[in-house]
């Protein structure tokens, strides 16, 4: 989005953020569908809701922290939905950094989406 105002960039931001605050993990890219979601563990896995913040047109809106429960394995991607189970398969985004769980665990996760 190159050449766009600060205003327009942080309205596509909130339009993405607006559309779904779920926040999900992936073992695997989950492609247009939100495939590959992680399961299991005990507590078990569950989408996590964050508050979505857009702050100044800059282009970027942060998500509140979410912590999920996680089964051993390693989880390479973040999802959005628009529901806590079921709904709209918003998007996703590949981790910097897989998260590698060795046992059951958690895992902090703070979202945020900036259009550039």
């Amino acid at each position: 989005m190159a050449g766009f105002t600060p205003a327009v960039l942080e309205a596509a931001a909130l339009e993405v953020t607006g559309s779904g605050d779920f926040i999900s993990l992936h073992t695997a890219d989950p492609g247009t569908t939100g495939a590959s979601e992680a399961t299991g563990g005990s507590p078990a896995y569950a989408r996590k809701q964050t508050v979505w913040t857009g702050s100044s047109d800059d282009g970027a809106v942060a998500g509140s922290q979410v912590e999920f429960d996680l089964p051993a394995g390693t989880y390479t991607h973040v999802g959005i939905w628009s529901l806590v189970t079921g709904g709209d398969f918003i998007g996703s985004v590949a981790l910097f950094n897989p998260i590698v769980m060795t046992g059951q665990g958690q895992a902090r996760i703070t979202p945020t989406i900036t259009a550039s």
